[in-house]
């Protein structure tokens, strides 16, 4: 008889997201999983049209419900959170999504026509077609999409003009990995109202007593977040004549903080927040809960990106709402501090934390 005690299987719940996207990446080649999407060279040249690919799973009680969020919202932000990964990859073009839907045979029909509906709304706002998908009944309601895009691409003329260059002077993709010591830190917008909107639709939060005009930003910005397109047009405008393209970068659907750490881990560096910058609407600051929201409240859907400080600087100046928020450094990689030398945490009670929304936990 076999008297040795046995041991548990890992659960997806001991991973976590982060730890069961790196096993996974070892199915791919090397680095195909280290960004927001998956980056296809088609072109066999320096500055073509890449391709650009990125698949997300929303499921009902996870990401969406009927009490926060309406079908044609439920549609929106689907589309909104592919489009936003690959805003943070660096293109500017969509080329279009599929869609695979899972739902209960129950399902009225007027709740996909809505969905389907705010999934056209985003795609007519921001480019691309429906391309297609499939569907399957199930036990609850899921959405699938997969978003196809394209990097900024360079015209003839420029091409011409890019070929007398040094090399590296063209434009190219926004990696994680791509994050250097000294480099400013910058997002392109505020932080915490997805969260905040969330609170206030689930009732936590009383709006009564709020800014009305408040309530509406933050309700706005959880069911119909708005990709960054055109913090990318900025980046590629402001851009300084010498500088050659290295931008290390993500999105900010989990997580500030996750982001940051996010960055600063595939980079091979620390990263120093500063307190007195984070990226807060004002009119959210008095709020207990509103450096926790800010730090790791997820689905704000902001560029973080990593800069040489002239760039950066650059950026801030021509994109409203940007904002230097703290700097990679050298040490450990993907360890968090404040700028003042103080340990890491982030409001939640005092706990450290890193990360804002959780998978599997």
């Amino acid at each position: 008889m076999d008297l040795q005690p046995r041991t548990r299987p890992e659960t997806l719940a001991d991973l976590g997201e982060w730890e069961l996207i790196r096993r996974l990446g070892a199915f791919a080649p090397p680095g195909q999983f280290a960004d927001d999407a998956a980056l296809l060279n088609l072109s066999g040249g320096g500055y073509g049209p890449a391709l650009v690919v990125n698949t997300d799973v929303l499921v009902e009680g996870v990401h969406f419900s009927d009490a926060t969020t309406a079908a044609a919202d439920v549609g929106w932000r689907a589309a909104a959170a592919n489009l936003s990964d690959l805003a943070a990859m660096g293109c500017l073009e969509v080329v279009g999504i599929t869609v695979g839907l899972v739902a209960p045979a129950s399902t009225p029909w007027s709740w996909v026509e809505g969905v389907y509906g705010g999934l056209r709304e985003a795609l007519d706002a921001y480019g691309g077609v429906l391309l297609g998908g499939d569907c399957s009944g199930g036990g609850q309601r899921m959405l699938a999409i997969t978003a196809i895009g394209r990097l900024a691409g360079l015209d003839p003329s420029e091409r011409a003009a890019a070929d007398q260059q040094p090399q590296g002077a063209t434009t190219g993709p926004i990696r994680r990995s791509d994050g250097r010591p000294g480099d400013l830190l910058v997002c392109s917008g505020p932080h915490g109202l997805s969260r905040l909107g969330l609170a206030l639709l689930q009732g936590e939060i009383a709006a009564m007593a709020m800014d009305p005009t408040l309530v509406q930003r933050a309700i706005g910005a959880h069911q119909r977040p708005v990709p960054r397109f055109d913090a990318v047009r900025a980046l590629i405008a402001c851009r300084p004549a010498a500088a050659p393209w290295r931008v290390g970068g993500c999105d900010s659907s989990d997580g500030l903080a996750a982001a940051v750490a996010a960055i600063a881990a595939s980079s091979g560096c620390s990263a120093r927040l500063d307190r007195a910058c984070l990226p807060l609407d004002p009119a959210m600051a008095s709020l207990a809960e509103a450096e926790a929201w800010c730090l790791a409240g997820g689905e704000d859907f902001e560029l973080v990106l990593a800069l040489e400080p002239t760039w950066a600087e650059a950026l801030i100046a021509a994109l409203p709402g940007t904002t230097a928020i703290g700097e990679l450094v050298a040490g450990e990689a993907g360890a968090l501090g404040w700028a003042d030398g103080a340990p890491w945490s982030a409001g939640d009670g005092g706990r450290a934390t890193t990360s804002g929304y959780r998978h599997f936990s």
